[in-house]
This record gives C-alpha cells, sequence and structure tokens, in this order.
C-alpha cells in the first residue's frame, strides 16, 4: 500500500465513505439506538448480531466476530483486496487517487481508464440498439425464441451491435473518439491495404465482459442465425484490460453467490451461465472463450473451496472435464461433475427439462473421478484386455496425481469391480504408474493456512479486564501520558489486546495516531481487527474513565505479579536446586511482592 495512495488521500475517502450510507447500500440497515442492525452478510443467521456504529465508523458481528472499518467492509463483502476497495470507495466519492510517481505507471492507468469508459460506452450504445433500434430486432427476436427475459437483458446488459461494417466506427467519430484508441481496445481494426477502420462486431448479440468489480472489459458476441461460412463466436481480442484466460464470464455478478453455496458451478458459455442464473443456481460462472486454466482455478479458489464441472455433453465438452483436472487439483479444488444428459447443453436442458430438474441435475453431481471411471468405461471395450489396460492406466494417472493414499485405495477398488478383476491386481497396477503429484505442496501448504486459520478463530476472548482497558485507551485519550508511564503491555496476557495496547501507547509516543480507522486499515491480522471493532462496539459508558483507568492496571499488573510470585514458589519447591538458585529465586520473589505492594501514581 506505501507508496500508492498517500495517507491523506486514504483519510479524505474515508471520511467521505460514511459507514451506514456505505454498508446501507449493500444491506438493508434498521436503526437500533444509537446504532444500525442487519443480519451479517458473513454467515448465517436469523437474528440480526451485525452492528454498524456511526459515530466510530466500525461494523462488528457478534456472532461471526467479524469487524472493521469501511474499507475492510468493502474488501470482505466483495472479496477484493484493499487496493481495490480503496478505489471503488474513491470512485464513488469522486476522489481522484494519488498513485506512485513513476511516469509510466501513470501513463499505463491513464490508458486502462481511457480504455475501460470506452467500454462502458459502446456497452451503452449497444444497449440501447438492443432495446429499441430496427438494427436490433434480430437480436431482440432470438433472444425470445431462447427464453430469455427482460429482466436478464438488463442484468447481463446485453446488446447488439448492427449488421454494418462502420456503425461503431461512426459512432465513435460522432463523439470525436480516437480510433487509434478503439483499435487498441479491439473494437475495430485497420485494412491494411487502405488504412480504413472497420467494426469487429457486426450483426451479433453482445455479451458484454465484467471484470470482478462490474467493470466492462471485453465482449463476445453471438451470431444471430447459423452460418457455417462465420465464427458462431466472435471475442475481444487481449487488450491491457482484458486476458481471456483470467476472466470469468458472470463472476462480478455471481461471486457473492459462489460464496454463499460454498461451491461455484462452471459451465462454458454466456448463454449457459444466463440460463442457469434464470434457473436458481446463482452461483455460476464461464471461462471466457479459452480452455479452462491455471489462473481460472486460482481465481476460484478465492471464493469457494470446491467447484462442479457442468459443460456439455458433446465429445468436445467431457475433454474439457477431464483437461481441467490439473490446473483444479493443483490449486487445491474439490472437484464435482454435474453430467447433463445428451444431446444437451445447460441452456437447452433447461429448457428442455424446467429449472427444478436443472437444480437437481447440480445437487446430484458426481466426485471427479466417479465420473471419469465412468466416462472412460464407456469409450474403451473393458471386455478386452487392451480397453482394461487403458482403463487402469488412465484412472490410475488421475488418482495418482491427488496424492492421496485413501483415493488411491478407493478408487483401486472400484475400478477393480467396474472390470470385474481383483482389486490387488489394480492396486499393484496404480502403484507402478509415476505421475507428477501437482497438488501435494498446494494442499500442504492449504492445510497448513487452515490450521493457522484455526487456531487463531480457536483464541479465547481476552479476560473482561483486559477488554476494558483496551477500550479505555482507544477510546480515553487524556489518560495516554499515564498510561504510557505507569503500564507495560507485557503484563497483558492475552497476544492480541497486548499487541493493540502496545500499538496505541507507541502511535501516542511518536504522536503518529490517525484514528481508530487507520488502525483498523493498518492491521493485518483479521482477528486482531475483530478485537479492536468489538471492545470499541461495546456500547457501555465510562464514568469518571481516569479512576476507571487506574483501576483496570493496578488490577492487571497485580495479577501479572501473582502469576510471576507463583511461578517462583514452583521453582523453590524444586528438589535438588542449588543454594545460588535458592538465594536468586528469594530475592526475585522478595522484588515482586514489594513490588504488587507499591500503588500507582496518581492521574493529573
Amino acid at each position: 500500500m506505501a507508496g500508492l495512495i498517500s495517507e491523506n488521500t486514504l483519510e479524505r475517502v474515508r471520511a467521505a465513505s460514511d459507514i451506514v450510507d456505505v454498508i446501507g447500500s449493500y444491506l438493508p440497515l434498521k436503526r437500533a439506538g444509537a446504532n444500525f442492525v442487519a443480519l451479517c452478510p458473513f454467515h448465517k443467521e436469523k437474528t440480526p448480531s451485525f452492528n454498524v456504529n456511526p459515530h466510530k465508523q466500525i461494523f462488528h458481528c457478534f456472532g461471526c466476530h467479524k469487524g472493521g472499518d469501511v474499507f475492510t467492509f468493502v474488501k470482505e463483502y466483495e472479496n477484493i483486496g484493499f487496493l481495490d476497495a480503496v478505489r471503488r470507495l474513491a470512485d464513488r466519492a469522486r476522489i481522484p487517487l494519488e498513485l506512485d510517481a513513476d511516469p509510466a505507471l501513470r501513463q499505463t492507468r491513464h490508458l486502462k481508464d481511457q480504455l475501460l469508459e470506452i467500454h462502458e460506452q459502446i456497452t451503452r450504445r449497444w444497449q440501447a440498439c438492443l432495446a429499441g433500434e430496427a438494427a436490433g430486432q434480430p437480436a431482440r427476436d432470438y433472444l425470445a425464441h431462447r427464453g430469455i427475459s427482460a429482466a436478464a437483458v438488463q442484468q447481463f446488459r446485453l446488446g447488439a451491435a448492427p449488421e454494418a461494417w462502420d456503425d461503431t466506427v461512426n459512432w465513435a467519430r460522432s463523439r470525436n473518439l480516437d480510433l487509434a484508441l478503439l483499435e487498441q481496445a479491439g473494437l475495430i481494426l485497420k485494412k491494411e491495404e487502405t488504412g480504413r477502420y472497420y467494426d469487429r462486431f457486426r450483426g451479433r448479440l453482445m455479451f458484454p465482459i465484467c471484470d470482478e468489480l462490474g467493470r466492462v472489459i471485453g465482449f463476445s458476441g453471438r451470431i444471430l442465425a447459423e452460418n457455417d461460412k462465420v465464427a458462431k463466436y466472435v471475442n475481444s481480442p487481449e487488450t491491457p484490460i482484458f486476458t481471456k484466460s483470467k476472466v470469468f464470464y458472470a463472476l462480478d455478478k455471481s461471486k457473492r453467490s459462489i460464496l454463499d453455496a460454498g461451491f461455484a458451478v462452471v459451465c462454458e458459455g454466456q448463454l449457459d451461465a444466463i440460463a442457469c442464473c434464470l434457473a436458481g443456481v446463482p452461483n455460476v460462472v464461464a471461462p471466457q472463450g479459452t480452455a479452462f486454466t491455471e489462473q481460472h482455478a486460482r481465481l476460484l479458489k478465492r471464493y469457494a473451496d470446491e467447484v462442479v464441472l457442468c459443460f456439455d455433453s458433446d465429445r468436445a465438452g467431457q475433454n474439457a472435464i477431464v483437461r481441467s483436472l490439473d490446473h483444479l487439483l493443483a490449486s487445491g479444488l474439490a472437484i464435482r461433475v454435474a453430467v447433463v444428459p445428451a444431446p444437451h447443453d445447460p441452456d437447452s436442458f433447461i429448457r428442455a427439462n424446467g429449472a427444478a430438474a436443472f437444480q437437481q441435475l447440480i445437487a446430484g453431481a458426481t466426485s471427479f473421478f466417479d465420473f471419469y471411471l465412468e466416462r472412460l468405461c464407456r469409450v474403451n471395450d473393458v471386455t478386452t484386455d487392451r480397453g482394461r489396460r487403458t482403463v487402469v492406466r488412465s484412472m490410475g494417472e488421475a488418482v495418482r496425481k491427488t496424492a492421496n493414499s485413501v483415493w488411491l485405495e478407493d478408487y483401486a477398488q472400484k475400478t477393480a469391480l467396474r472390470l470385474a478383476v481383483p482389486p490387488e491386481a489394480v492396486r499393484q497396477e496404480f502403484n507402478k504408474i509415476s505421475v507428477r503429484t501437482i497438488p501435494a505442496e498446494t494442499h500442504a501448504a492449504a492445510a497448513a493456512a487452515e490450521t493457522d486459520a484455526a487456531a487463531g478463530s480457536a483464541l479465547p476472548p481476552p479476560a473482561m479486564i483486559e477488554a476494558w482497558l483496551l477500550k479505555l485507551a482507544l477510546q480515553h485519550a487524556p489518560g495516554l501520558d499515564w498510561l504510557m508511564a505507569h503500564c507495560d503491555p507485557a503484563w497483558v496476557q492475552h497476544p492480541h489486546a497486548r499487541d493493540i495496547l502496545a500499538r496505541r501507547l507507541k502511535a501516542h509516543r511518536e504522536q503518529t495516531w490517525r484514528g481508530l480507522g487507520a488502525l483498523l486499515a493498518e492491521t493485518d491480522s483479521p482477528a486482531v481487527a475483530s478485537l479492536i471493532t468489538q471492545v470499541m462496539a461495546d456500547e457501555r459508558e465510562l464514568p469518571n474513565p481516569d479512576q476507571q483507568l487506574a483501576d483496570v492496571v493496578l488490577r492487571i499488573r497485580n495479577q501479572f505479579a501473582d502469576q510471576q510470585i507463583a511461578t517462583l514458589l514452583r521453582q523453590l519447591s524444586q528438589p535438588g536446586i542449588t543454594e545460588t538458585q535458592n538465594l536468586e529465586w528469594l530475592r526475585h520473589l522478595q522484588q515482586w511482592r514489594q513490588y504488587k505492594n507499591q500503588p500507582l501514581g496518581p492521574l493529573a
């Protein structure tokens, strides 16, 4: 973050982004006294435990203990990085961000902003064509035939590119747009012989492709009548804002549903994705005109731990499922497969059988390896030695990539059962196969991360006296000079509480305190942020805070002293200690007893 956005700009964005207004644009907030409440968006609940404090500009959920400031909320709700959260709030408040002073970086950012603006404008142009122009009638007829509702057309911002060689060129000229910039955006092309520009998308139904923030970065155009002489789909080329191997169609609209469902449904095309959404399966995405890539798998892993592959029933679609295995395993994603009966794709299946049947198809998706074994036995003649060898070899190669001994044993038995051969024979053949176990390190890292996360979440809350000390330190600024002189953060037992107190005192000592929001923004640990918002969300008043501070610090100091005394008494009771050790520990014991009896200095 340092060097990209100045602290002054962060403070301007924070000050301009009232947390009630921002969260209220995502959730229905209800006033409850001085605060606002809602059902928590981060965990399932029936009674509201999600609190928004307008005075302190923080949120905290007393159910799942997630909390933070306005930047944290946007970051967590949208599942984006901190910089993107700041950008989104800055755009909302119309505050320009100060980026790195590097001229090349500024130039790149300026180019991307220009391309994004052009994509937004042409999206509106094509939406208007589809909505009411004569040139949009073929696209309207096509959508009606495919059963795409007007609401879905609006939700996915579908459009129509007129059947003309120069519609986009003339549109750009009428707005004094730089044609070279439109060429760089992939919207028009230049004829080498004449140097004249012409449209890339002509006579097509237009699907805007958005990034995770919902900004249009490219297009896919589908022909409106079957024609073997032209490509069914024409996609944007790769540009400074669009890399097809890193983009999912509809992810900007489905990411919240994916987080809620815990898995993503991956289909092949835009119309499939829209049909799934209309059929009550909104947690759906589609790769954009490319095979499933490693970047795709990593992108999905940010939102879910499992994917359900729902590709077309034809040979190409089923082969694409098999090719996806390595990337999905490497990302640590669990894989299931929803097999669409031939001759359907998801869209045609839904139109033929209805939404409920498709929902049942997704719910009944099987393990990838069960699907793969079934497919291998279907495409190979398992009554022949050659067919059985192919099944065993292919199945063994796939399962051994998991480096999972339980799966290896399980699918050795399942394969043996399907082939009517002894399990031990299949097991021996599996063990002969040498393959690169793609996900072993990935799974180890993921397991370590999960262990760390579990350890952090399992950490009990601090004692009430320590939580009260944090509240006083964060809320009662006049007592900080006294607190620095009379309180050692080492006395605090809870590690997160100790860290927060030390940072607050350090900021006061160095005169770098910029408020609660800045403290939360600088906190990398969700557990620490949760503790800050938890103690600050406590609405109990602080009557006579000076006296409370003195009492709390005295109790915490004496508790720490009692612990040291107890430790020394245990050491003194050990057999075999030397006289020197005995005298040293007795001296320390006397010092701690005297220290405990010393009064703390009064607050000024």
